[in-house]
């Protein structure tokens, strides 16, 4: 029977701690929030894992290092990438020697020959003679000689200011300097390869008085090798210009400083 408005009305007061909770669903959505909060801590702690161990190298079934530490391979028609192999450990006559019989070997030994092709030595004939001995092919030598003797003759040494005997004039520093910038195989067989090296060049007379100051150019050499007495021995070479880059906006060295530096700064042995 339904109360009328004047009828007294009986109102129940529980204890506090069994009054029901005035957000039932709040209660009910901590354990959710929860299980949520642990799978995402989780998570991150497995991708956090996952980046630390990537760049490390693999191990073997002994714990030590894996035995495969091959170069990654490059794209189709370009040079490898540099393998971190020590560089050949002989020498003759002060050039590398003893080159690896494959394509890479065939590439370092590209590269060290043409930096004793574009040395100052070159312009003297004793030491002239000497590299093209020690580079070439046996069966080449006498053609190289002869070529390489024209190419570095009289009008040559004139043309830098230097004597009859390739000697610069007293109070300067001739200056010939080739450093190659990079490698590219165009042909390897087991008994023949051929290689571009692209190089930079320092040429001419550092001193106050020269009238050919010391300048850079850029040049790409085809060098052709044949493997013969356990290395790799020239047979051939070509030259060509370029390709050259933008000039930087830099101050160029006095005079004094190039002289240091040509004295002061040797050169390297390229190997991969």
């Amino acid at each position: 029977m339904p109360l009328s408005d004047d009828q007294p009305h009986t109102r129940t007061r529980l204890p506090v701690g069994e009054q029901p909770s005035p957000q039932p669903s709040l209660r009910q959505s901590r354990p959710l929030r929860t299980l949520l909060t642990v799978l995402v801590v989780v998570t991150l702690l497995v991708v956090a894992i996952a980046i630390a161990n990537r760049g490390k190298p693999g191990t073997g079934s002994d714990g030590g290092r894996s035995a495969d530490h091959a170069a990654p391979s490059a794209p189709s028609g370009a040079g490898p990438a540099p393998s971190g192999d020590q560089p050949v450990g002989t020498t003759v006559n002060g050039i590398a020697s003893g080159f690896p019989h494959s394509d890479q070997g065939a590439q370092s030994a590209a590269a060290n020959y043409a930096v004793a092709i574009g040395s100052a030595d070159m312009f003297r004939a004793d030491s002239r003679h000497t590299i093209v001995a020690t580079i070439a092919d046996p069966g080449a030598a006498p053609t190289l000689q002869s070529r390489l003797d024209q190419g570095f003759g009289g009008d040559t040494v004139a043309r830098y200011g230097l004597d009859a005997q390739g000697r610069a004039p007293k109070g300067l520093t001739f200056v010939s300097r080739t450093v190659p910038v990079g490698t590219k195989s165009t042909g390897y067989t087991d008994s023949d390869a051929k290689v571009e090296v692209w190089c930079t060049g320092l040429t001419g007379l550092a001193g106050e008085r020269s009238v050919q100051p010391v300048t850079t150019n850029w040049f790409t050499l085809t060098l052709s090798l044949h493997w013969t007495g356990g290395d790799w021995k020239l047979t051939d070479f070509t030259s060509r210009q370029g390709p050259a880059p933008m000039p930087g906006d830099q101050q160029a060295a006095t005079a004094e400083e190039i002289t240091g530096a040509v004295q002061q700064f040797g050169g390297f042995r390229y190997a991969r």
